[in-house]
């Protein structure tokens, strides 16, 4: 065997790759139900502007990327598309989600009943990214 250093990976190694990792933790655990999850933000000109990314597996939802637009801030959109994820989550027989994040917005998903479980210091240098999850049920 032989170990190469991929210069510019794209998204079919990327599968390559996961492929054998997600025939394993099948056999293991069954299989995960995975399902991409995604909101949308448009604004007035039609065009995507914000949004939730994120899928649901094995029970739980994983928010991957909420982004909302810079004037929109402050006004609900967030907490709006958080609770629409959370609910579509529930109709798919998620019981819990999660979120990773860094910077300001650890207190917006306190808000939202997401409690902290772990912690990465220094991520980026100077800042904490946080590890939130909350029960659905």
């Amino acid at each position: 065997m032989n170990i190469d250093l991929v210069a510019e990976p794209d998204e079919a190694l990327r599968r390559a790759i996961a492929a054998p990792l997600l025939a394993f933790n099948a056999a293991l655990a069954g299989p995960s139900g995975h399902r991409p999850l995604a909101l949308v933000v448009r604004g007035a000109d039609g065009g995507v502007c914000g949004g939730l990314w994120g899928a649901t597996a094995y029970g739980w939802l994983y928010t991957q990327m909420l982004v909302v637009p810079e004037p929109a801030r402050g006004r609900g959109l967030g907490r709006d598309l958080m609770l629409a994820a959370e609910a579509e989550a529930r109709g798919r027989g998620c019981t819990h989600a999660w979120v990773d994040t860094q910077f300001g917005a650890r207190a917006f998903y306190e808000r939202l009943g997401y409690t902290v479980f772990g912690s990465l210091p220094d991520y980026p240098p100077g800042f904490c990214r946080s590890f939130l999850q909350k029960a659905l049920v």
